[in-house]
């Protein structure tokens, strides 16, 4: 399933110049495999209360290829590429939604942890389930 979220691109995410800051792209594809999840039902927040669970960035390859610019409207995707007992890759894209330029492209991996501890633990049951489903 490959998933898609629009941002646009604010004064406060951009450098002197108008160029996006290259932190915030993380913040952008961050914000994107939250509302992923969101979409599938799962939402942070009941995850840690419910579930002792969070979800944290275990690493990440960032290749910045073009930049995003003040006002610009993004799309940001994210598809889940693998998932192992306690963890699962994300791939994603950040496009200018105007001429579907690639900006930036990400893999991350995501671990579970338990929310108490920060031990790894498996994803919740019927989690890879939910991430087939178009």
């Amino acid at each position: 399933m490959n998933f898609s979220w629009p941002i646009r691109v604010y004064y406060e995410d951009t450098d002197s110049g108008g160029v996006v800051y290259h932190s915030n792209y993380l913040n952008f594809l961050e914000r994107c495999r939250t509302e992923f999840l969101r979409h599938l039902g799962y939402e942070q927040d009941r995850l840690i209360k419910d579930n002792n669970i969070l979800f944290v960035v275990r690493s990440i390859k960032l290749d910045l290829h073009k930049p995003a610019r003040f006002n610009d409207l993004l799309e940001i995707t994210a598809q889940v590429s693998q998932f192992k007992k306690a963890s699962m890759f994300f791939e994603q894209k950040i496009l200018r939604s105007s001429d579907q330029q690639l900006l930036c492209q990400a893999s991350v991996l995501i671990a579970c942890l338990t929310a108490d501890g920060f031990k790894p633990r498996a994803l919740p049951d019927g989690f890879r389930e939910a991430f087939s489903v178009d």
